[in-house]
């Protein structure tokens, strides 16, 4: 749903904007349009650690390892230095990082810190929607204080 309406987390079920909503006001009852910009307002930018990869079906489990081409997160960090946090939602976008970005990158950037926060998934039923949105405000709230 997300890859046809070229919107990041665009499933209804999956709790990204539901949170980013209760943290920022950028909830899915703005349009697109306006929570992306409330994110960004709010010092929060949102992009996937991969270009392009081939999987079977939506779960990001299915993403065939050597299909993937990573973003360009060298140049990305160029054009905003003031990064302060790199936040993964869920153990796929942080180990394609691990594996795919982070050791090809210039030690300052390598140093920014990293937080794997819980998937928003649907599919991470472990975690109430509620713990989830703990989880996300300790790691987001803080780092904007």
């Amino acid at each position: 749903m997300s890859l046809a309406q070229q919107q990041y987390y665009a499933q209804p079920q999956n709790a990204f904007w539901r949170i980013m909503g209760r943290l920022f006001g950028a909830g899915p009852e703005l349009s697109y349009a306006d929570r992306s910009q409330r994110l960004v307002a709010s010092g929060i930018a949102v992009w996937d650690v991969c270009a392009s990869a081939r999987r079977p079906g939506s779960l990001d489990a299915s993403i065939i390892a050597a299909s993937v081409a990573p973003n360009d997160f060298g140049a990305f960090f160029e054009r905003h230095a003031h990064i302060q946090m790199i936040a993964f939602n869920g153990a796929t976008a942080a180990g394609l990082y691990a594996r795919l970005v982070q050791r090809r990158l210039p030690e300052s950037v390598r140093s920014i810190r990293a937080v794997r926060l819980p998937s928003t998934s649907p599919a991470h039923a472990a975690l109430s929607l509620d713990a989830k949105f703990a989880a996300w405000r300790r790691a987001l709230c803080c780092a904007l204080d």
